[in-house]
């Protein structure tokens, strides 16, 4: 499967937007339920292929 140039550049901004939200939460700046409303927000907002496959899963 061949990726665009646009998908390919919502992949990586959701990616690096979630790494933002996942810092913030383990630095106790917001709370699980914040980080699953930002990760909802970034995947409508996004559409990842990738962050879609893996929504919920943990990245490490």
């Amino acid at each position: 499967m061949e990726v665009s140039k646009e998908q390919f550049r919502a992949e990586r901004l959701y990616l690096m937007s979630l790494s933002v939200a996942k810092s913030m939460l383990e630095k106790g700046v917001i709370s699980e339920g914040e980080f699953m409303q930002i990760d909802t927000i970034l995947r409508e907002k996004y559409r990842p292929i990738l962050g879609t496959l893996l929504a919920g899963k943990p990245l490490i």
